[in-house]
């Protein structure tokens, strides 16, 4: 009879283990998913200073659009948790879509070696920058089943806090911009 308690005792522990690994798992995926997030956004930022400086040549009377990329990009560098860089990132989002759209008033422009170089860069960047994002999202409703579900839910008790997933906070962002000369 010991041995049969022992034996149910041990299962307990080894399931309740399991089960606790497998939500830290979890939550370490969303962090490293956040993590590749922050280096898109990292190299996106490296990126837009040397797209605008080139489209500043070509387009010198767009310069509130071009004020508008900088400031963006400011405020991505200057944002601290992930809420603020995803709220961020999403306004930066929206004002390269309408630094595009102006170039497309520039043959000469996008003519450009170098432009049409660091236009095909970004591109690819914010394309990794949306595939993070999915994965980050898939990340964190994965965790958040994991926590809330039971058994998991027992487990994981009040150590472990949902998440947040990225999501477009400014519906203006969804919409293609609007370019008039």
């Amino acid at each position: 009879m010991v041995w049969i308690i022992l034996i149910i005792v041990a299962a307990l522990v080894v399931w309740f283990i399991t089960i606790r690994n497998g939500i830290i798992t979890k939550r370490n995926r969303c962090d490293n998913a956040w993590e590749t997030i922050d280096t898109q956004l990292q190299r996106r930022n490296d990126l837009i200073p040397n797209l605008v400086e080139t489209v500043k040549g070509y387009a010198k009377h767009e310069s509130d659009t071009l004020q508008a990329v900088t400031n963006a990009r400011a405020a991505v560098a200057g944002a601290t948790t992930p809420e603020d860089k995803m709220a961020a990132s999403n306004a930066l989002s929206g004002t390269l879509k309408t630094l595009f759209a102006v170039s497309e008033a520039y043959p000469d422009l996008k003519a450009d070696a170098n432009f049409r170089q660091l236009q095909t860069q970004l591109q690819d960047t914010e394309d990794k920058l949306s595939y993070a994002r999915m994965s980050f999202n898939d990340c964190v409703l994965e965790y958040n089943n994991a926590i809330e579900t039971f058994p998991g839910s027992l487990v994981a008790g009040s150590s472990f806090q949902r998440k947040q997933g990225f999501t477009v906070a400014d519906e203006s962002a969804r919409q293609a911009p609007q370019v008039k000369f």
